[in-house]
């Protein structure tokens, strides 16, 4: 973790000049998104009831690399409020259960959705496949199937999928190192 800690460091030093990154955090209702925040934040595992509304954290998961993450709430009526935090993000996080099987169409019209807005288009996306550590969990070249991300324009938007489990943190830095990395490459 050392080492892959100072490559992050390495890789972002002065690259957003200390300004943080405005991320949006977005994803169905009980994907794991608010455990993914607390755990870069506080690195713990909280008990989070349904965020009603947002949560808005700055997170600095190592030297040179800091995001304003924007976690909003994924329940149905909540979604028709998203494209009011849209405006001026420089990165998405879409999350997946990867164990619900039922609702992952429901997640790809709401990601395809959320693509095909203006204010969207060039964001660069790293969806989160969680819950990687329950059995059923589907893997990433299944979730990329299902979907649909072999659709999206590159052009428009350049994407990366990415396995993991909030609750013990497997892959949560590496989507956040991915991130950063889309975004520095955005910017140029």
């Amino acid at each position: 973790m050392g080492s892959y800690l100072s490559r992050l460091v390495d890789l972002f030093s002065n690259w957003n000049n200390g300004t943080p990154s405005r991320i949006l955090l977005l994803g169905l209702d009980n994907a794991g998104k608010t455990t993914i925040l607390y755990k870069v934040k506080l690195n713990e595992n909280i008990c989070s009831i349904p965020t009603i509304g947002f949560n808005v954290e700055t997170l600095t998961p190592c030297k040179g690399l800091t995001f304003t993450v924007w976690d909003v709430g994924g329940q149905k009526k909540i979604r028709q409020l998203w494209n009011y935090y849209y405006q001026n993000t420089d990165g998405l996080f879409f999350v997946i259960d990867s164990s619900d099987t039922e609702r992952i169409n429901e997640a790809a019209e709401e990601l395809h959705g959320i693509l095909e807005h203006d204010s969207m288009r060039g964001v660069p996306v790293v969806i989160i496949a969680n819950k990687q550590d329950l059995p059923n969990a589907m893997n990433c070249s299944d979730l990329i199937q299902r979907l649909g991300l072999e659709k999206l324009s590159t052009s428009q938007n350049k994407w990366f999928i990415q396995n993991a489990c909030a609750v013990n943190g497997q892959g949560i830095y590496e989507a956040m190192d991915q991130m950063g990395t889309m975004i520095k490459e955005s910017k140029k």
